[in-house]
């Protein structure tokens, strides 16, 4: 739902740059690369041959935001218990009590696989 909302109000611009009828170089967020004829003082005699192309792209920029008090009754009860299971999924458990946590296990005085010789594969 995030990149729906992104992508919906996201605003950007497309330049192309044509030198006559080919296309020189397209840009997206950034300037277009020209072809150089626009420098010459050719120009100022005759009339260029390029010609530069901006698509803007608008994004929505309003939202419409929605409160809680603009759902009718059912959408109400409706959010409201999905939000409470939903917090109630990370209530915590108490804390589990190990009645022999403070005791250390027995020393092995020999180790029973090597001594019968019973590995499992």
């Amino acid at each position: 739902m995030a990149f729906i909302v992104l992508f919906s109000t996201l605003s950007f611009t497309i330049e192309s740059h044509y030198c006559g009828n080919n296309l020189i170089d397209t840009a997206v967020f950034s300037k277009v690369k020209n072809c150089g004829m626009e420098s010459s003082a050719t120009t100022l005699i005759k009339k260029s041959c390029c010609k530069d192309e901006v698509v803007v792209v608008q994004g929505q920029d309003q939202l419409k935001l929605n409160t809680f008090d603009d759902l009718n009754v059912n959408q109400q009860i409706l959010f409201t218990s999905y939000v409470y299971s939903y917090i109630s999924l990370f209530i915590s458990l108490p804390k589990q009590v190990i009645p022999n946590e403070g005791y250390a296990p027995p020393n092995l005085f020999c180790d029973i696989q090597v001594l019968d010789e019973t590995f499992l594969i």
